[in-house]
């Protein structure tokens, strides 16, 4: 084969690159009836567990979230956190307790997190 002719076997093949995947939120169900097939779609729930750091609104908490997290150069374990505000309908929940919560629809501008169980009672 001439060089020329290697050149254009080369130009010819094309690399097939593989398709990006991305995650999904949802879990797909099938359910079969009679005639026709109907897919339910699924949610998945987020929850987290954190410490109460405020209960001065009305129906609010702010609830701090922290996690360990490795650095991907230096391999140390760094500590980030979040802080969420969530629903309390009751009131019930002071400083310090330890809650888990859920994602949930928005309840207001900043507020889409609702108390799910407190996890242990704060020292009062």
């Amino acid at each position: 084969m001439d060089d020329k002719e290697k050149m254009e076997d080369k130009a010819k093949v094309t690399k097939k690159v593989p398709a990006k995947t991305e995650a999904k939120q949802t879990k797909v169900i099938a359910k079969e009836s009679t005639d026709k097939t109907a897919v339910v779609a699924q949610k998945i729930e987020r929850t987290v567990t954190g410490k109460v750091v405020s209960n001065k609104m009305d129906k609010t908490i702010t609830v701090l979230v922290e996690r360990k997290v490795k650095h991907p150069l230096y391999g140390k374990y760094i500590n980030q956190s979040n802080k969420f505000h969530a629903h309390d309908e009751k009131n019930e929940i002071n400083e310090g307790d330890v809650v888990q919560i859920t994602e949930h629809k928005p309840i207001s501008k900043s507020k889409s997190w609702v108390v799910t169980k407190v996890v242990s009672k704060g020292q009062e």
